[in-house]
């Protein structure tokens, strides 16, 4: 498998308040854990800022003008978007390089040049709705990848998995209507934000919600996925796999309480390869969302990355 991975240092710089969760250190972490050898196969590039007519694929032009508004102009000034979501001077290239490195990935993986990408981006996206930032979220980065995919490769059918232990509610809001693309969620409930009932299915019945209680772990993790998540992505029959990868539901974090290991999101990233090899060209990008405990966050993406390269 050809593996590649997009960063840049402008991530770092998307400031929060002191004791934020959504911190630098969550990709300084990651980085530690990939100079181990085992990722010297893994092709490093420097993600590509985005227009920010990127931003319309999935937003309204009055959302992207909402979050310039916010940006402040002193170097050292955070302002408050939203209870929990901040923006820092350089917040917005921050978010519009990330939304450039998942394009890039899918170009990418349509070109021929990899057959998965992973996307180590931060601010998060999935959280984002069509008009509204919240959940440390500025813009659905995951959504404007899927629509992205749609209009310059042509792809027919995409299919995004979230195992962010929080609902991707931003996702599924902005692909309600949408039979073209496939949102499936696995994560706790009750917990922020609310929203991920299995009742929760779309115009077109293209939403697949399987929540988890607190303190669920392996065993019921593996089987929503086996029982939900995986028929209904075998039905769907994907051009493109696009993984909202949020690390969250490991056992360490202090967000929520769903206690995975590693092993687990290893797991769930073979069975999404055995389906992309059948139908989708082995085309799957995959773009950092939550994951919140550093030792987590680093052994989970590190588990993650690995079977990317190794199939």
């Amino acid at each position: 498998m050809t593996t590649r991975l997009y960063e840049h240092p402008v991530f770092l710089e998307h400031n929060t308040p002191p004791g934020h969760p959504e911190r630098a250190d969550r990709l300084r972490s990651l980085n530690i854990a990939l100079e181990h050898a085992n990722f010297s196969g893994l092709q490093r590039h420097q993600a590509p800022q985005a227009n920010e007519d990127a931003v319309l694929l999935a937003h309204p032009e009055e959302h992207l003008f909402s979050v310039m508004r916010a940006v402040p102009e002193e170097e050292d000034e955070i302002n408050q978007i939203e209870s929990d979501t901040y923006a820092s001077q350089k917040s917005l290239q921050a978010a519009l390089t990330g939304i450039g490195g998942a394009m890039a990935a899918v170009d990418d993986v349509f070109a021929g040049r990899a057959d998965n990408v992973f996307v180590a981006s931060r601010p998060p996206g999935h959280h984002a709705e069509r008009s509204r930032a919240m959940g440390f979220c500025l813009f659905n980065t995951i959504a404007i990848a899927a629509r992205h995919a749609r209009k310059a490769h042509g792809a027919e059918r995409v299919a995004i998995v979230d195992w962010d232990v929080h609902h991707g509610n931003g996702t599924q809001d902005i692909f309600w209507d949408d039979p073209d693309v496939l949102f499936c969620s696995t994560h706790q409930m009750p917990l922020y934000p609310g929203t991920g009932r299995k009742d929760e299915e779309g115009a077109s019945g293209n939403i697949v919600n399987a929540p988890l209680s607190a303190n669920d772990g392996s065993d019921h993790f593996r089987e929503a996925f086996k029982s939900r998540v995986l028929p209904a992505l075998k039905d769907f029959s994907p051009d493109l796999i696009l993984i909202s990868a949020g690390f969250d539901a490991h056992h360490r974090d202090p967000l929520a309480q769903i206690n995975l290991v590693g092993e687990d999101f290893d797991w769930a990233t073979g069975r999404l390869m055995e389906i992309a090899d059948r139908t989708a060209g082995n085309r799957i990008v995959s773009i950092l969302e939550g994951g919140y405990d550093l030792e987590g966050l680093a052994e989970s993406a590190g588990l993650h990355i690995s079977r990317l390269m190794r199939g």
